[in-house]
């Protein structure tokens, strides 16, 4: 009966999560089907007593020590003391950032988990398209409370495109329709107004688009919908609702998406700042 072998273990420390350099690791490894291959992460490494620390255990257990140490000292500190004590390690991210250095010209910031840092962006930036997806057109009140904006409205003032266009910003955004014959949610009255912005168009610009979205639609551009003196009733209303809101409004007649997404961040974030 053949001895099974001792497995084999791997100390990956890293000055961020540690995540990167155990992926590697752990792709590496899978390489070597006749044993075991153990592996620890050792994550938030910036000091000298905890690298002491995990150098005397590879010597112990005669181990490898992976490392994504991006700052120079820490990293070069870890290297000086693995030499001294005989154990084997393995830069994982070193070399790389070398070459694209000399390659690029380019100097490194030598800051750690930019990469965690990225990807949080990224996961932000897709949580709050969802989010201007469920929450558009009024579909759930409940996203009101919830949003980092409330755009208002009536149809044909470019709430949706805006809820898109904002949420690339990483910004939660809920908008809410205007009809006279709908009563506003409730939860539009108790949100904080500084959060919600009324869109105002003028009624000449809305009997436009409105008229011309019927003809693209291939439907009667003379419907109700596009009447101008509908159209003048819906922004009374409007007027009525925003006012008891106390929310800041933003002109769209003839202003293009990204000016008036750009003029919302600007207050937005003005007031955030106060």
């Amino acid at each position: 009966m053949s001895q099974q072998m001792q497995p084999q273990l791997i100390y990956v420390i890293s000055d961020s999560i540690g995540e990167t350099a155990e992926l590697v690791v752990k792709a590496a490894a899978s390489q070597f089907q006749s044993t075991t291959i153990d592996i620890e992460r050792v994550p938030y490494v910036n000091d000298k007593t905890t690298i002491d620390e995990v150098i005397t255990s590879a010597k112990e257990n005669q181990a490898l020590v992976a490392f994504t140490l991006v700052v120079p000292e820490t990293k070069h500190y870890l290297i000086q003391q693995a030499t001294n004590a005989h154990v084997e390690y393995i830069d994982i991210m070193g070399p790389t950032i070398d070459k694209m250095q000399q390659t690029f010209q380019m100097k490194p910031t030598y800051k750690p988990g930019l990469v965690h840092k990225l990807d949080e962006d990224y996961f932000r930036r897709v949580e709050a398209i969802e989010f201007a997806v469920k929450y558009d057109d009024g579909r759930d009140p409940r996203g009101i409370l919830r949003a980092d904006i409330v755009l208002v409205g009536v149809s044909r003032t470019s709430k949706t495109p805006l809820s898109q266009y904002l949420a690339l910003k990483r910004l939660r955004v809920a908008n809410v329709p205007i009809v006279p014959e709908v009563d506003p949610p409730s939860e539009l009255f108790k949100v904080n107004p500084n959060k919600c912005f009324g869109l105002r168009i003028s009624p000449k610009q809305l009997n436009y688009i409105r008229r011309e979205r019927l003809k693209a639609l291939g439907l009667n551009s003379d419907a109700n919908y596009a009447q101008l003196e509908r159209i003048e009733e819906e922004l009374q209303y409007f007027e009525k609702v925003i006012e008891k809101i106390g929310c800041p409004v933003i002109d769209v007649s003839n202003r293009a998406v990204e000016e008036t997404a750009n003029r919302i961040m600007e207050i937005f974030f003005k007031v955030q700042k106060r």
